[in-house]
């Protein structure tokens, strides 16, 4: 007969293993990380949202202390990287910087983009900047006043251009038609490039740009500004007037903005060390210098990003219902 006693001693033995084991496995997750991380951009290189994340990869890297490696994902308006981070394994090692198109705007305007925002583990707001509204020269159009008179006075006469349907450019100029009570075609281009080649050439009589590709082409002269698209001017222009300050604009406020997220169920202690390197990387002289030299604006510290995502995705559903936007 068996005793009891070796089998107490066993069922000790086996519980006292386990204690042991636990503190390992949390361990494993407190020391993210320890190998390379990707992040994912969902765009060709030289693009405001590979800027942003170049520039926050090199901050990332030193205060992680590991590594943080862009890989380009482009097409699809960057939702073919989104997904890719979405497919990737939770673990904090494949990272998105991306912008407001392909996490929240994508879904609403095209059928083939089947993830939403509960794919995401959000890590955080890393900066936003204003598009602008801008006029050819031929068009004669100085201020947005002119420009609310023209476009009133021949409705369906006009056009304004945009790097493409349902991007944030696409939202901002239905969104000056729509409180504007203005009848304009809108011209959708493959890119920022031919709309500017066109706008140049005096081809089309508006567009809008994020306000970083658009400022060489307005310093030129060779376009005109008319107005940003936030509520306030942008410090970095502080001499374009916000499309706001027109009282039928008065609620004209869209950005264009890049946030650092991860697939869906990333393990707290991850997102919570990743919220930490990102909150350490905004403060860096270097990295606001190179942001703000292109335009954008850093982002506050703590950001609600539940709150924040469905704020916005809220404003862009109202937009595209206006504007009957769907691909």
């Amino acid at each position: 007969m068996t005793h009891p006693l070796p089998l107490r001693r066993l069922g000790l033995l086996a519980g006292l293993a386990l204690c042991a084991l636990s503190p390992m496995a949390a361990l494993a997750q407190t020391d993210y990380p320890s190998k390379p991380i990707t992040l994912i951009v969902g765009y060709p290189p030289g693009g405001s949202t590979d800027l942003t994340g170049r520039t926050v990869a090199a901050e990332l890297s030193k205060k992680l202390g590991v590594p943080v490696v862009i890989e380009n994902v482009g097409g699809a308006g960057g939702s073919i990287g989104a997904q890719k981070v979405i497919n990737a394994a939770p673990d904090g090692y494949t990272l998105l910087v991306g912008a407001n198109n392909e996490i929240a705007i994508s879904r609403l305007v095209s059928a083939s983009v089947k993830y939403n925002l509960n794919d995401f583990t959000p890590i955080g707001l890393i900066a936003s900047q204003p598009m602008v509204l801008v006029a050819s020269t031929k068009s004669g159009v100085k201020s947005i006043d002119q420009f609310m008179s023209l476009v009133k006075a021949s409705p369906g006469k006009f056009s304004y251009g945009s790097s493409g349907v349902g991007t944030a450019l696409h939202l901002a100029g239905e969104m000056v038609k729509d409180q504007g009570g203005l009848f304009m075609t809108h011209i959708p281009y493959r890119g920022v490039a031919p709309l500017a080649n066109d706008l140049l050439g005096n081809n089309i009589e508006f567009g809008v740009f994020v306000l970083s590709s658009g400022l060489p082409h307005i310093k030129s002269g060779k376009v005109v500004a008319l107005g940003t698209t936030e509520k306030k001017r942008s410090a970095v222009t502080p001499d374009i007037p916000a499309l706001s300050e027109n009282a039928k604009l008065k609620d004209i406020d869209i950005s264009s903005w890049f946030a650092l997220m991860g697939p869906a169920k990333l393990p707290e202690p991850v997102v919570a060390r990743l919220k930490k390197a990102l909150a350490e990387s905004l403060q860096s002289p270097d990295l606001r210098k190179k942001l703000e030299d292109s335009g954008s604006a850093i982002a506050a510290l703590n950001v609600d990003m539940p709150k924040f995502l469905k704020d916005e995705t809220t404003k862009y559903q109202r937009i595209v219902d206006f504007a009957k936007i769907k691909e």
